[in-house]
């Protein structure tokens, strides 16, 4: 098991290692090598299987990509491993901007609840984010509340003994539940699956109580009413749930935790290129088309404004991550 020194000790070389990264971004003066770049197919790792969330929405976005840069973008699926393995590949490719990572948030999180993860934070050079994806907290219909004010009621009137179930470990599920908890002073099981959707279908059959899920996995048991979505995670309502309010207008002030999804490329690519990547990567999320066949899925572009500020954001996810893990205890087997 890990010591709690040893998340200490991450969480403050996360911070230095990204501190120093996001100066690097904010530096300009480097000579440009972006003049013929791309001249050749762009390989972009996905590190999980076809058709999920992280997959679908690489896919989305690689044709429009690829039609600014005027090169092919080959999606190659490396999965396994919470994504370590995918982001393994990139940190140990060619820093010349013909290799990204489709990144997601367990990136950021790896590192403090896994053992041996074989990247750091600084083996990356930030591109831009691209998407967010609400969570949704929901609940079986046999629990005695209607709405989170119930909820919460409920729950500090039999500490422990409601059990919520995530999907995995460490998983960001997990995580939004523990800073839900830890942010209303509240006490429940955990039970972890092996994925988001043994999660939920444990959920719907009563095995334990709560989840909280994406949203555009759930809100079909929701409108069926095998669900009660007591509020969605993120800061403001989703535009495919309008009806479903915000857990912080249910009353946990400021909450806001959501799965998003960037580009990256290995340490060392040019800051000309990187630049190059992240403003066509702007435009493209910025296309009409692309908006369109996000918004039916319930996500949401979210292009960062520079590379900085993407490098700016993640180490500000690895760090407040990082002290819900030290808070909860969290660690792998």
């Amino acid at each position: 098991m890990l010591s709690r020194m040893t998340l200490r000790d991450r969480s403050l070389r996360f911070a230095a290692v990204a501190g120093a990264m996001v100066a690097a971004f904010a530096w300009s003066g480097a000579p440009s090598r972006a003049d013929n770049y791309p001249s050749r197919n762009i390989t972009l790792i996905v590190p999980s299987p076809p058709g999920g969330g992280t997959d679908t929405q690489a896919r989305i976005l690689a044709p429009t990509l690829s039609k600014i840069l005027g090169q092919t973008i080959v999606i190659e699926n490396r999965p396994g491993a919470s994504g370590n393995i995918g982001a393994q590949a990139v940190s140990k490719a060619a820093p010349d901007g013909y290799t990204m990572l489709a990144m997601i948030s367990s990136h950021v999180i790896n590192q403090f609840v896994l053992k041996n993860v074989p990247y750091n934070i600084n083996d990356f050079a930030m591109i831009s984010r691209t998407v967010t994806v609400p969570g949704v907290l929901v609940g079986n219909p046999k629990l005695p509340a209607k709405n989170l004010k119930e909820l919460l009621k409920y729950l500090k009137a039999h500490p422990g003994k409601v059990a919520f179930g995530s999907g995995g470990v460490g998983s960001l599920s997990q995580l939004i539940v523990e800073l839900f908890s830890q942010e209303t002073g509240v006490k429940m099981l955990h039970v972890p699956y092996r994925g988001t959707h043994p999660a939920l279908n444990a959920t719907l059959a009563g095995d334990v109580q709560l989840d909280v899920p994406d949203l555009t996995i759930a809100l079909s048991q929701i409108k069926a009413g095998k669900l009660i979505g007591y509020g969605v995670t993120s800061a403001k309502r989703a535009s495919i749930a309008p009806d479903i309010p915000t857990l912080a207008e249910e009353g946990v002030k400021g909450f806001d935790a959501v799965q998003w999804f960037g580009l990256c490329a290995p340490h060392g690519t040019p800051p000309a290129i990187v630049k190059k990547l992240h403003d066509a990567v702007v435009k493209a999320l910025n296309d009409p088309e692309v908006k369109a066949r996000y918004a039916k899925l319930g996500m949401t572009p979210a292009p960062s404004a520079s590379p900085a500020a993407y490098a700016k954001f993640v180490h500000a996810e690895g760090v407040r991550w990082g002290r819900v893990v030290k808070a909860a205890h969290i660690t792998a087997k």
